[in-house]
C-alpha cells in the first residue's frame, strides 16, 4: 500500500512504468534545452560564449536536469535487466521506485545545484507551466505518488539491515565476472586498508609501499592495459568496480589505481610504439608510480592560460615554471608533464606533453634531482599520497620522451583522457558514499537513545534510505558511461553527467552520515569525519562541479 492507501503497481509493471516515465524526462529536458537554446545563440545560430555566461544560472541548471533525465533513463534500463534475469527482488524494486519516484519530483518542482542554489523548469529555465504539465504524464504521477513514500524508505532499511540485497544497497547490475573482482577488492580493502585508513589520515601518512605492492599483484594497475603491454586487457567497467570498492575502503587507495589507469591511457593514445614498450609493463606492474603534472597556481581549469615551458637543448628538454595541487609527486616514478613548447602558438596550440622520469623521493628529501622542488599543501582529507607545489628550474627531459614525439598535441592528447578520467572519479565518489552508508548505519544501529537504536526513528531511517537509493543511482549512471567508452563511443557527456551527479552523492551521504553522529561526528577520532572531509575533494577535482556543469551545458547546446 502507499502512504495514501492506493495500492502500489504490480512488480511487472514497474518496468513499463519507469520505461514511460523516463521518456517523458528526457522529453522535459528536450523541451528545457530548447528553450535555453534560444538565449544563447547569435542570430546567426551560433552559440555564444558571451550569452552562454550571461544565462549561466539556465545553462548550468539544463545540465542538472538532462543529468536527472539520464539518471532516471538509466534506472528504468537496470530494473528491465534486472527483470528480465530474473534478478529484481524486493531490494532492487524499492531502489527503483524511491529513486525514479523523487527524481521526477524533483524535475518538475526544483534540482539543488547546491546547498543554496535551485533550478526549476519555469523561473530557471523559461518553461510555462503548462509546458511543463505536458510532461506529466500518466507514469510520472504514477511513480511520483508510488515512489518516494515513507513506507518504502522503511521497507528499503528493512531490507538493508537485514543484508538483503548485494553490496548493501541491491543488485549492480553487472556480471558474475565484474562481481568477482568486486568481491576480491572488498576482501583486500576490509583486511588490509580499513583497519589502518583512518590512522594514515590522522598522521597524514602515506599509503605504505607495501600496501601498493599488495594493489600490484592483484592486478590493480594494469587492469585495463592491454595483455601485449603487461596489462590484463580488461574493460573500463572492470576499473569503475576497482576505483569503487577500494575508494570505499579509503580513497587514497582508490586513487592510486586511477593514476596509473590514466597516465596508461595518455601513453596508450598518444605515444609512439617505443614508449608503449618502455613505460606500459612497468605502469601494469606497479614498477613506476604516475603522476599527472598539469595544474597551475594561477590558471586552475583554464588549460589555455598555462604557462610552464620547456626549451629544447639539444636531445633534452629543460622545464621552467610552477605546478600546483600534484598529487603524490614524491613517490612517483614518471610526470607527465603539460608544457608550452611553442611559446609563440597562442592558447591550446602551444601545448605538448612530457613523459619526465624521476627517482622517488621520502619526506627527508622529496625531490633527490635536479631542477625540481616543491613544498607540500596541508589539506583537509584526501590524504595518502600528499598534495604538493611543484616548481621547475631546469628539469631536465630527453627529448624522446616528448609523448608522441610531436609538438603542440599536448592538449589533445590530453582530452583523450577525459572521459575515463571522469567516469573514474564518479566510480570513487560511488565507493566514498558507500563508505560513508558503511559507517552510518553501523552507528546508527549501535547507538542507543530513549532506550531504541538510532536506526529506529524515521528521520535517521530515512537518511538511510536515501543515501542507498542515491549511490544506486550514481553507481548506475557511472557504469553506462563506461559501458559507452568500452563500446568505443564518445561519452564526454555521460561521463561528465556521472562525474557531476556521483560527486554530489558522496558529499551528501557523508554529510548526512556525519549527522547520524551527532557531536560524535565532529570528533576527529571518528572515521566519518575522515569521510566528510574525502568526500569534499569530489566535486572540485577533475573537473570543479561548476566546470562539469558548463561542459555539459555546452554539449546540450551545440547547434545541430
Amino acid at each position: 500500500m502507499s502512504a495514501q492507501g492506493a495500492p502500489l503497481t504490480a512488480d511487472a509493471d514497474l518496468v513499463t512504468l519507469a520505461r514511460e516515465a523516463a521518456v517523458a524526462a528526457k522529453a522535459l529536458a528536450a523541451d528545457a534545452g530548447r528553450r535555453v537554446r534560444a538565449s544563447v545563440v547569435t542570430a546567426e545560430g551560433r552559440l555564444s560564449a558571451e550569452k552562454l555566461e550571461a544565462e549561466q544560472h539556465a545553462a548550468h541548471g539544463l545540465a542538472w536536469l538532462s543529468t536527472y533525465a539520464e539518471a532516471v533513463t538509466q534506472l528504468a534500463s537496470y530494473a528491465e535487466r534486472l527483470q528480465a534475469a530474473g534478478r529484481l527482488g524486493e531490494t532492487e524494486t524499492l531502489l527503483v521506485r524511491i529513486g525514479i519516484g523523487e527524481y521526477l519530483d524533483q524535475m518538475f518542482g526544483g534540482i539543488p545545484m547546491s546547498q543554496g542554489e535551485m533550478v526549476r523548469p519555469t523561473t530557471s529555465l523559461g518553461l510555462t507551466a503548462q509546458e511543463v504539465a505536458r510532461h506529466r504524464t500518466g507514469a510520472v504521477e504514477t511513480m511520483i505518488a508510488e515512489g518516494n513514500t515513507p513506507a518504502h524508505r522503511a521497507a528499503l532499511v528493512k531490507r538493508i539491515r537485514e543484508g538483503q540485497g548485494a553490496a548493501t544497497t541491491g543488485d549492480s547490475g553487472l556480471d558474475e565476472d565484474m562481481e568477482a573482482i568486486r568481491s576480491e577488492m572488498r576482501r583486500f580493502g576490509q583486511a588490509e586498508v580499513v583497519p589502518h585508513a583512518h590512522e594514515w589520515h590522522q598522521k597524514n601518512a602515506y599509503i605504505p609501499i607495501e600496501i601498493i605492492g599488495q594493489m600490484a599483484e592483484l592486478g590493480v594497475f594494469g587492469l585495463t592495459i592491454p595483455e601485449e603491454y603487461g596489462g590484463m586487457g580488461l574493460p573500463k567497467i572492470s576499473m569503475c568496480v576497482v576505483s569503487e570498492e577500494l575508494s570505499r575502503a579509503y580513497i587514497g587507495v582508490g586513487s592510486l589505481g586511477t593514476r596509473s589507469e590514466i597516465a596508461a591511457e595518455l601513453i596508450l593514445c598518444g605515444g609512439t610504439e617505443e614508449q608503449k614498450q618502455r613505460f606500459l609493463p612497468k605502469i601494469a606492474s606497479g614498477e613506476i608510480l604516475p603522476t599527472a603534472v598539469f595544474t597551475e597556481p594561477n590558471t586552475g581549469s583554464d588549460l589555455a592560460s598555462l604557462r610552464t615551458k620547456a626549451v629544447r637543448e639539444g636531445d633534452v628538454w629543460k622545464v621552467y615554471g610552477n605546478k600546483t595541487w600534484i598529487t603524490h609527486p614524491v613517490r612517483a616514478d614518471l610526470m607527465t608533464i603539460l608544457v608550452r613548447t611553442k611559446p609563440e602558438e597562442p592558447g591550446h596550440r602551444g601545448l605538448s606533453l612530457l613523459l619526465g622520469e624521476k627517482p622517488r623521493g621520502n619526506d627527508e628529501n622529496p625531490f633527490p634531482v635536479e631542477g625540481l622542488s616543491g613544498g607540500e599543501i596541508e589539506v583537509l582529507g584526501y590524504r595518502g599520497m600528499k598534495e604538493y607545489e611543484l616548481a621547475f628550474d631546469g628539469f631536465s627531459v630527453p627529448a624522446k620522451n616528448l609523448l608522441g614525439e610531436v609538438e603542440g598535441k599536448g592538449f589533445t592528447q590530453l582530452m583523450q583522457t577525459f572521459e575515463s578520467a571522469r567516469i573514474q572519479t564518479a566510480a570513487r565518489a560511488v565507493g566514498v558514499a558507500q563508505s560513508a552508508l558503511d559507517i552510518g548505519l553501523r552507528y546508527a544501529e549501535e547507538r542507543v537513545q530513549f532506550g531504541k537504536p538510532l536506526v529506529a526513528f524515521p528521520r535517521v531511517s530515512d537518511k538511510l534510505a536515501m543515501m542507498a537509493v542515491e549511490i544506486n543511482i550514481a553507481r548506475q549512471l557511472t557504469y553506462f558511461a563506461a559501458h559507452e567508452k568500452d563500446e568505443g563511443k564518445r561519452c564526454d557527456l555521460e561521463a561528465g553527467m556521472a562525474k557531476l551527479l556521483a560527486a554530489r552523492v558522496a558529499w551528501a551521504s557523508a554529510d548526512n552520515a556525519l549527522q547520524i553522529h551527532g557531536g560524535n561526528g565532529f570528533a576527529l577520532e571518528y572515521q566519518i569525519s575522515r569521510v566528510l572531509c574525502d568526500a569534499r575533494i569530489l566535486s572540485i577535482f577533475e573537473g570543479a562541479a561548476e566546470i562539469q556543469a558548463q561542459v555539459i551545458a555546452r554539449r546540450l547546446l551545440e547547434v545541430q
